[in-house]
C-alpha cells in the first residue's frame, strides 16, 4: 500500500492525533480460468470511419491478464489493436480467425 500525498488528494485535513487516512482499494476481480470466460467476439465499424475492428468482449479479470490476452491476439494476426473499457479491439475484420485462437486456448465463445 503506496502512502503517497497523490493518493490522498481531495482529502480534508484532520487536526484529530489519532486518525488514520484508509486509502481506496481498487480491487480488481480475480481471473478466472480460461474454460469459465464467456467471450463474445463480433466485428463492429461504428464511430471508426467505416473501418472494421473485431471486439472481443465479456473477460473477467485483471487488467494485465486482459492485455496479455490482446497481445497473444494481435501477435498471431499480424495486426493492431487496443484494450479500452474491459474490451479488446483488433483492427481488422479476424472474427473468424480470432474465434479459432480463442477455442484453441480453451476459451467459451458465446453468440
Amino acid at each position: 500500500m503506496s502512502k503517497d500525498w497523490k493518493d490522498r488528494l481531495g482529502m480534508v485535513y484532520s487536526t484529530n492525533s489519532e486518525y488514520n487516512y484508509e486509502y481506496d482499494k481498487d480491487d480488481e476481480p480475480e481471473t478466472l480460468i480460461p474454460k469459465n470466460q464467456k467471450l463474445n467476439v463480433f466485428t463492429d465499424n461504428k464511430k471508426r470511419n467505416g473501418k472494421i475492428v473485431t471486439v472481443i468482449t465479456g473477460f473477467v479479470g485483471k487488467e494485465n491478464d486482459l492485455k496479455e490476452l490482446s497481445k497473444i491476439l494481435k501477435t498471431k494476426c499480424g495486426v493492431g489493436g487496443s484494450v479500452k473499457d474491459s474490451e479488446i479491439i483488433i483492427q481488422g475484420n479476424f472474427k473468424d480467425k480470432i474465434t479459432e485462437i480463442l477455442i484453441n486456448l480453451d476459451y467459451m465463445i458465446t453468440k
